[in-house]
């Protein structure tokens, strides 16, 4: 079946139907390209819709321009209308044209391409190369290959770069997505790559969920929260525990002489602080002679 373009006009905004898109539409998306309509007084891009055999329908692309429209309280809405159209193909031109068109975020960004990768292996089966036994690893290897370069090129992306954004989407379950969606700090590709490192589920799910609620300010952060509290990690040191720890090593490390002249230059430092010390510890007497030595100096 070859997807066939009937028509390029518009279509009734109340007949468009929305089902299982790969992210909701944002206001602030949507405020800029009524602001952009308002000002040029057009809808630059049509959305693409699907036409299936009931008559019905169904949006491709165009989840923002479509929302746009019927804010604006527009009747109709410029579009393309396809028929004979698989659902492969149809998810593909959502991602596509998210993907060239969007200002999309890390999260966005993994979820889309991890999904176009999945739908480009079925409509290219022959990019495909599993093989079973030991090669499999390789095999999967040869898939991610050969996608990565037809869709760095597509987009002007390295293949490096997709290959890194479709390991972090593929890794996430849709709740978590939904869950990441609400952090109230956008998760950063440095974050989804750590989550894809996570084996266990469990753990997985709870670094997502201190995400999802601000209780973590990254992933790693939240790995180590959950390690420290599992009691399979120290806490970390405090700024003032850092300093001491590094001056007690260079102390150890460094030999008599330096040591002496490191107290004979800093002795007006040191000195005041020695005598407190020796107070503390009810040494009045070498507290005395401490400060004697300091007055007579």
């Amino acid at each position: 079946m070859t997807p066939t373009l009937m028509q390029i006009d518009k279509v009734p905004v109340a007949e468009v139907i929305v089902r299982d898109r790969l992210r909701p539409v944002s206001d602030a998306g949507v405020e800029s390209l009524i602001a952009s309509i308002t000002e040029i007084g057009v809808m630059k891009d049509a959305i693409h819709v699907r036409k299936k055999k009931d008559g019905q329908l169904y949006l491709m692309a165009g989840g923002h321009r479509l929302e746009a429209a019927r804010r604006l309280n527009w009747v109709h809405v410029p579009a393309k209308v396809w028929t004979d159209v698989t659902d492969d193909w149809a998810r593909m031109v959502e991602i596509d044209d998210n993907l060239a068109g969007a200002e999309m975020n890390a999260l966005d960004s993994a979820v889309f391409l991890a999904t176009r990768k999945e739908v480009y292996e079925r409509l290219h089966p022959e990019t495909k190369r599993g093989v079973a036994g030991g090669l499999a690893r390789q095999g999967s290897a040869s898939e991610l290959s050969s996608f990565a370069a037809a869709t760095a090129a597509k987009f002007g992306m390295t293949a490096r770069q997709v290959q890194k954004i479709v390991a972090a989407g593929t890794a996430l379950s849709p709740r978590d997505v939904a869950h990441l969606r609400q952090a109230p700090r956008p998760v950063s590709l440095k974050d989804l790559t750590e989550i894809a490192k996570i084996g266990d589920p469990v753990e997985r799910g709870d670094v997502v969920l201190r995400l999802s609620v601000g209780n973590a300010k990254s992933a790693a952060d939240a790995r180590r929260s959950l390690r420290v509290e599992g009691g399979l990690q120290a806490p970390a040191k405090s700024p003032e525990d850092q300093a001491l720890l590094a001056l007690t090593s260079a102390w150890a490390r460094a030999g008599k002489a330096v040591l002496r002249r490191f107290i004979d230059q800093e002795f007006g430092e040191i000195a005041p602080l020695v005598a407190d010390e020796a107070e503390r510890r009810g040494e009045f007497g070498l507290a005395t002679a401490i400060r004697g030595g300091l007055d007579a100096k």
